[in-house]
């Protein structure tokens, strides 16, 4: 198959002034995570890191306004579309129940062939259209062999738990223990503003809630959890942002799919 050349790879929009939404849009969109970039006074903050595809750290310095300050790089979880690029920033947090996958993940492929059919018919019954051939549908660059796409592993340098803060200087949030998706997943909310950094536990597209790793009691319990949060706006790992109205027809919607209300 003959891919076209996507150049730039990453595409950037600014939510606010210290905001930046960056997504991979030439990846199947169950792989196709939201990387958020929160710009502070003291330390800058990367929410997770995309599949990995292209490296990800040049085009985040870009974005900064000062490359003096620290730059974290925060993994909500540990499944490939939301790490794959976390080995190219010198802080990484994770939850301790996801720094061993962190650290050595499985290995990945963009071959759609090499996915276990279970997982396929996950995405197709949760509502996702079917794979592509490769989970791509443009390169990086030219000569990239997305055959030889490695899932590379990387140490955390801190693990962060529920009530964690995390600090920039001028904006703080506080760490949520969001399981459900995954045993360690984590979100952040900024109790000032009312934003959910939400991960994969709740965005506007198809949730995933029946695989390796995944709990529905305990996703219900998180989906619980967050309609009783203060939310004015929820920035999911996948899809668009939206507001409080939408993530309560969301959790509704689940809870009573799952007969959990």
């Amino acid at each position: 198959m003959t891919f076209p050349i996507a150049e730039p790879w990453y595409h950037t929009e600014s939510l606010d002034r210290r905001l930046w939404r960056i997504t991979e849009p030439h990846v199947h969109p169950i792989f196709s995570a939201n990387i958020h970039l929160v710009l502070g006074s003291e330390a800058d903050l990367v929410i997770d890191s995309g599949m990995g595809i292209a490296p990800l750290r040049p085009l985040v310095d870009r974005l900064r306004d000062d490359r003096g300050k620290p730059l974290i790089c925060l993994s909500t979880h540990t499944h490939v579309d939301h790490i794959g690029a976390a080995h190219e920033f010198d802080i990484r947090y994770v939850h301790p129940l996801e720094r061993q996958e962190l650290a050595k993940p499985q290995p990945y492929s963009l071959n759609s062939a090499d996915i276990p059919p279970s997982l396929i018919s996950i995405f197709i019954e949760a509502g996702y259209e079917p794979l592509w051939p490769w989970l791509i549908d443009a390169l990086p660059y030219a000569g990239y062999d997305p055959a030889r796409y490695v899932l590379r592993g990387s140490a955390a340098t801190k693990t962060i738990e529920e009530g964690d803060l995390i600090d920039l200087g001028d904006w703080q949030a506080q760490v949520l223990h969001l399981p459900g998706h995954s045993p360690g997943q984590i979100g952040l909310f900024h109790a000032p503003s009312g934003t959910l950094f939400g991960a994969d536990a709740i965005y506007d597209g198809p949730l995933i809630y029946s695989g390796p790793g995944m709990n529905l009691s305990d996703y219900a319990s998180t989906l619980r959890r967050l309609r009783d949060l203060p939310v004015h706006v929820v920035h999911g790992g996948h899809d668009q942002a939206f507001g409080k109205v939408r993530l309560d027809v969301i959790v509704a919607q689940y809870l009573a799919l799952w007969q959990m209300g």
